[in-house]
């Protein structure tokens, strides 16, 4: 960072604290320590979205079973100390379907809105910054995505691609990408008019490296906090479409596929709709209380400490 960057960041610092300050005094280890502080919901939210990531990356190392190959006579199988948490009517083992599907799911949310978070921020961004003609053919575009409900938006580009998990993709990330692109204008608007923005236009600092170097930096906290909510969403909004047949098909383990098929058997089998269910409904708390535990740290204005 040269000096000159290094004076606009500090003179940012006075409009957007929180952000800098977790930066500049420690690491992951202060950040963790004084969230985890903030509220007994976040220690609950920190240790739900662990225990899951572990489960996305080693779940299927841990699978006592395979999750697909069946095992007829196993059908339907309780919870017992061969099957934890009970079989299908293939005979195949639940805890490692779920396991599996843990990998899946969340692979499936994190691909998802790294790709609606990138074209989101890049139209956001050149909106906002730009203005003009090239903000208004922006954000008509993006209003045009945004008058359709979600899930109906998704559901119907899902059909129209057809049934698969791919597809599910490219519908939920055009579902994203337009509320990253409004959120990142309306930060870019408010941060080109802040002092430091007119300190590098005055000393001659080329436009795409002022928004590069010293506006989206600055505009990192909400993103953050948006994304970690909307993760629980997208693993929500994924299971949702396989559930109706729009997205992975059997015998993939996918949540959302798992209880649709289960439905058919629940009162002969609770455990295999409940289990896949309780996951599921985990992991959208575990984000959403996340979501909201960022939200109150890195605004100073519902800071309890």
């Amino acid at each position: 960072m040269t000096d000159t960057d290094a004076q606009l960041t500090g003179a940012a610092a006075g409009g957007l604290r929180q952000p800098v300050q977790f930066q500049s005094r420690t690491g992951l280890r202060y950040f963790l320590k004084r969230f985890a502080g903030e509220s007994p919901l976040n220690v609950i939210a920190l240790a739900i979205i662990i225990l899951f990531l572990l489960l996305s990356i080693f779940g299927r190392m841990i699978a006592p079973y395979d999750p697909i190959a069946p095992s007829i006579a196993d059908k339907f199988a309780p919870p017992s100390s061969e099957h934890w948490l009970g079989t299908d009517e293939l005979g195949r083992d639940i805890l490692s379907r779920v396991l599996t599907g843990t990998r899946i799911s969340l692979g499936i949310a994190t691909l998802i809105l790294s790709i609606a978070i990138t074209f989101g921020v890049i139209v956001g961004a050149v909106a906002g910054y730009v203005g003009g003609w090239v903000d208004e053919v922006l954000m008509r575009i993006t209003d045009v995505f945004l008058a359709f409900p979600a899930l109906i938006l998704a559901m119907g580009i899902a059909a129209s691609l057809g049934r698969d998990l791919k597809n599910v993709i490219i519908a939920l990330t055009l579902v994203y990408w337009p509320w990253y692109a409004r959120l990142i204008r309306g930060q870019v608007l408010s941060m080109r008019e802040r002092d430091f923005v007119e300190a590098a236009h005055a000393i001659g600092m080329r436009p795409s490296r002022v928004l590069v170097r010293h506006i989206l930096p600055n505009t990192i906290a909400p993103i953050i906090v948006q994304a970690t909510v909307d993760v629980g969403y997208a693993v929500l909004a994924t299971a949702g479409l396989s559930f109706i047949g729009l997205g992975a098909q059997p015998p993939s383990p996918e949540w959302g596929t798992m209880i649709a098929g289960a439905r058919t058997y629940f009162r002969v089998a609770w455990w295999y709709m409940t289990f896949p269910g309780l996951a599921l409904t985990l992991t959208v708390i575990g984000f959403n209380l996340l979501g909201d535990g960022l939200r109150d740290y890195f605004d100073p204005r519902t800071r309890t400490r």
